[in-house]
């Protein structure tokens, strides 16, 4: 699909997307909950589909109505009959949370996925799953996974520097396994605050959770309280990740009312409200609500390692921010849909703003304009995104080629603009 932005002023409210974060971690446990479990604000992204659709393969029933989705997993501790195995789409989060997950079965399964997902590095699983008994093959580190279980909870050591959520699929793992006096060591742990919303959705959905030693260590121990909860009823977190480029939007090109954000998530991308505070955009924050219009904005710094799914709104806000913008955690951007650093370098060029990546910094040089241009998305929602806010204020169209690739994570994003009032054209 093809896109075009023209040059728009943003008003009115608008409500943000439901977290895939959130949700995805809803569908897992509520699959090893083993029961009946209510899911509202539920998610309609490409990335929600593939974990509904993998739940639904071990057993799941899942009924949709208007307002939520009603789960019954009552039959997870049937074995799938399936031969196909699971797929994940083009899911990150999948593919890592539930490879443990699907290794708590006796059955020989495949896992698979699609596009950017089949490049990325997924060795963690070879080097990890023989230690808990697991069979693992893998196309040298790639997709797809053929794994037989069933995991057996021991004490081990993991790397988190790649990806936390690696860290989040063995939590769940183990507390399904009834682990007890176990307990996983993590070094160089990222995204710390995903691991405290894991941490919580386990909490929510009645999970054996483990003690959390700052991060370092997770212990497992016996819990009486585990799956006991006869029903769950859960809220999908509104996403600060699509969010972002909402608040981003109003800060360069309107004024508009962003609703649903939760400022106490344990979310990380919450981190946008500090730079849009560091860059002087004109914002007010009320509970679930904020108020945010454009203004002179000025060049910030900021870190943006525990939170790099932040990098493609930062940049378009660094854009319009007069001078220098500095963001740290390029390291974190390799294996994303694309290689983010690299990609929002040479897309944004196109606008005529120059990025420069040294080591682990990106500098945005911004205040100078932007001329409507053709981008591509590179298959990339967050960039997708990033180009089309920074439209917004080009001197003149931009087109955005794959300009699709929203999908997966923030279906009605082109929609939402036009809500508040941006000319979209698709075709």
């Amino acid at each position: 699909m093809i896109v075009t932005i023209q040059p728009s002023t943003v008003h009115g409210k608008i409500m943000a997307p439901a977290s895939k974060s959130s949700m995805q971690r809803a569908c897992a446990a509520a699959l090893l909950k083993k029961g009946k479990s209510i899911i509202y604000n539920y998610g309609i992204s490409n990335d929600d589909k593939a974990a509904l659709s993998i739940i639904e393969y071990f057993g799941a029933t899942i009924i949709k109505r208007e307002d939520r989705i009603e789960i019954d997993s009552s039959n997870f501790n049937q074995l799938p009959l399936g031969i196909e195995g699971i797929h994940c789409g083009e899911s990150g989060l999948s593919i890592r949370m539930f490879a443990p997950i699907v290794a708590l079965n006796k059955n020989e399964i495949t896992i698979n996925g699609t596009g950017s997902l089949a490049t990325r590095p997924m060795n963690f699983f070879d080097e990890i799953f023989p230690q808990l008994n697991i069979k693992i093959k893998s196309n040298n580190g790639k997709l797809p996974l053929i794994v037989k279980g069933p995991l057996q909870p021991k004490n081990i050591e993991i790397d988190g520097s790649l990806s936390s959520q690696f860290l989040t699929g063995l939590l769940m793992a183990y507390a399904a396994s009834n682990a007890n006096n176990v307990s996983i060591k993590v070094t160089n742990l990222k995204s710390k605050p995903y691991i405290d919303l894991t941490l919580k959705v386990m909490n929510d959905f009645g999970m054996n959770v483990p003690v959390n030693n700052n991060y370092q260590e997770f212990i497992f121990t016996k819990s009486e309280t585990e799956n006991k909860k006869s029903e769950v009823n859960y809220m999908v977190e509104s996403d600060w990740s699509g969010g972002a480029f909402l608040l981003v939007a109003g800060a360069i090109a309107g004024n508009i009312i962003v609703k649903g954000l939760d400022t106490h998530s344990t979310q990380a991308d919450k981190k946008i409200i500090e730079a849009l505070k560091d860059c002087k955009a004109n914002i007010l924050i009320n509970e679930k609500e904020i108020h945010i219009s454009n203004s002179t904005l000025k060049a910030f710094e900021f870190d943006a390692t525990d939170c790099p799914d932040l990098f493609p709104p930062l940049v378009a806000l660094a854009s319009y921010c007069n001078g220098t913008s500095l963001i740290k955690g390029v390291s974190r951007l390799a294996h994303k849909e694309s290689n983010r650093g690299l990609t929002l370098q040479q897309e944004f060029a196109k606008f005529g703003v120059e990025i420069i990546l040294e080591n682990d910094v990106m500098k945005v040089n911004g205040g100078n304009g932007l001329k409507g241009t053709i981008v591509h998305s590179h298959h990339d929602h967050r960039i997708a995104m990033a180009c089309a806010v920074a439209a917004l204020k080009a001197n003149k169209e931009t087109i955005i080629e794959e300009a699709d690739a929203v999908n997966k994570s923030y279906p009605n994003f082109y929609e939402h603009l036009q809500q508040l009032g941006v000319i979209v054209k698709k075709k």
